[in-house]
């Protein structure tokens, strides 16, 4: 795709084919090739894709490897925490009396079981690998974190003024938008990419809507944060909440529209903020 743009190609995204289609028709390349071509000759797919080229690329690329750091991380505490529990009485009594999680770690950390003769030096051997482990990615974890905050702050400066949005909200939302926010037209577009617009279900004089499942999932699960947090400390959401619960509105369908007010300010914030004034009139 970088390589068609470089020389001077229009891309456009093409979701994956039709789930019927593709069981009547089966798959092929060349069938994939006609059904795409036909998704764009009929308008179905319109979409500009991810230009890949600058500062959001390389904070995808960090985000990833924190993601997987985080996992591994967690996954080391969990087998420290398992060992702990079924390692030799004398071993774990000595263990007890450890308060806080970096003392328990560092203390298993500096472990010298000696000769492999029991299971008490095996499981000395295998507690101070772990807590090793933990530390080493502790401090990746912490690396990726600063360089992920320089990134986006330089992406996004103003996100600092929102209540709630933390580096790794950012993060998710600058991967979201791209590189180019310019593909995303409106900020209606923009909700209904973090699945955050409700889809209308109404049949007969019966009208309502029901919750978007679809969307990126990861950026709805950070506009979720950014509620919760802000239904905590946030004076104005506060307000909000005192009085669309007055109105009857349950706790959820309250913050289903919170989720929607996010995802207008943040839209403001990372694709209103980095258009060219042009641009988003010839969009708009």
């Amino acid at each position: 795709m970088g390589l068609a743009r470089e020389r001077g190609h229009h891309v456009i995204e093409v979701n994956r084919p039709n789930r019927q289609i593709r069981h009547q028709h089966g798959k092929t390349d060349p069938l994939d090739a006609e059904n795409a071509a036909r998704a764009v000759l009929s308008g179905q797919a319109r979409a500009a894709p991810k230009s890949g080229t600058s500062s959001v690329e390389m904070i995808r690329h960090l985000k990833v490897a924190r993601d997987t750091a985080v996992k591994s991380r967690t996954q080391a505490m969990v087998t420290l925490k398992t060992i702990i529990v079924n390692a030799p009485a004398a071993l774990r009594e000595s263990l007890d009396g450890l308060t806080g999680k970096m003392t328990l770690i560092r203390h298993l950390a500096a472990l010298r079981p000696g000769a492999m003769t029991s299971p008490t030096a095996s499981a000395k051997a295998t507690l101070r690998a772990l807590a090793r482990r933990w530390l080493m990615l502790n401090a990746e974890i912490k690396s990726h974190d600063a360089a992920l905050d320089a990134l986006t702050t330089a992406c996004a400066p103003t996100r600092k003024e929102a209540h709630g949005m933390a580096t790794g909200t950012a993060a998710e939302m600058l991967i979201l938008v791209g590189d180019n926010p310019e593909r995303i037209r409106s900020e209606a577009a923009f909700a209904k990419l973090c699945g955050a617009c409700p889809i209308p279900a109404s049949s007969g004089k019966t009208s309502r809507h029901r919750l978007n499942r679809g969307g990126h999932r990861q950026a709805n699960a950070a506009l979720y944060r950014v509620v919760i947090i802000r239904m905590r400390s946030h004076p104005p959401t506060l307000d909000y909440v005192r009085r669309r619960t007055a109105e009857g509105k349950g706790k959820m369908e309250i913050i289903r529209c919170l989720k929607r007010f996010v995802a207008r300010e943040i839209f403001g914030y990372l694709c209103r903020a980095r258009r060219d004034p042009t641009t988003v009139h010839s969009t708009s």
